[in-house]
């Protein structure tokens, strides 16, 4: 089944370089094209695209703005965001916003290939280094989102592997658990935390302290 994608960023040699790359891989096709922010509710209710692949920083509606709209729409497309600097705090705030990785504009085509696959999939992009360091860097402190959020001693640790960026059947391996016994536990983990995605459940994670953003996950 071919993956759709909407490429939405202001310059378009950048969409134009995007599209080049994507159009190459016979299973990916690219739908259409935004400059704006404002464009993708229209282009997504008339597309139904699969992934947007956002720039963070757009004259006009930016792609926070965009990707949080996105998100409470029904059955929301996956949103990986596009950025110039990893470390940014537009970055961590699309994190927060419902975005299901980032991608930096100069990531081999590749990877970018790959990355657009494995959200269509239904997976997280998550780079646990990297969301450690947006978190440490710009979250507010205090957050109280995982408090009285009933999580198991169980779904504690498989919070935790999930901060470290393991997929389900790593998690498994490091619990001596079935794959399937694991995706039950993280769905309990995505729901009681209210994250749409992993990506959100380990921002969650961090910012209300049950794991310290300032030290590498063991």
């Amino acid at each position: 089944m071919t993956t759709g994608v909407l490429l939405v960023d202001d310059e378009e040699l950048v969409r134009t370089g995007l599209r080049a790359v994507l159009d190459a891989d016979p299973d990916l096709t690219v739908l259409g094209e935004a400059a704006d922010g404002a464009e993708v509710p229209g282009l997504v209710a008339r597309l139904r695209p699969d992934v947007v692949l956002m720039d963070v920083r757009m004259p006009g509606v930016d792609g926070i703005t965009a990707t949080r709209d996105l998100v409470r729409r029904p059955d929301p497309p996956r949103v990986l965001v596009l950025t110039t600097f990893g470390h940014d705090r537009y970055v961590y705030d699309a994190l927060r916003a419902g975005a299901t990785g980032f991608l930096l504009k100069r990531t081999p085509p590749r990877d970018i290939v790959r990355a657009v696959h494995t959200v269509a999939a239904g997976e997280t992009l998550l780079f646990p280094a990297a969301v450690r360091e947006l978190v440490a860097g710009f979250a507010p402190g205090g957050g109280d989102r995982l408090e009285g959020a009933g999580l198991t001693a169980r779904e504690g640790e498989v919070l935790r592997l999930m901060a470290r960026g393991l997929s389900n059947a790593e998690i498994a391996g490091e619990l001596y658990l079935g794959v399937e016994t694991v995706k039950t536990y993280v769905a309990g983990v995505l729901a009681k935390t209210g994250s749409r995605d992993r990506t959100q459940a380990v921002v969650a994670a961090y910012e209300s302290g049950f794991v310290d953003p300032r030290f590498p996950v063991r």
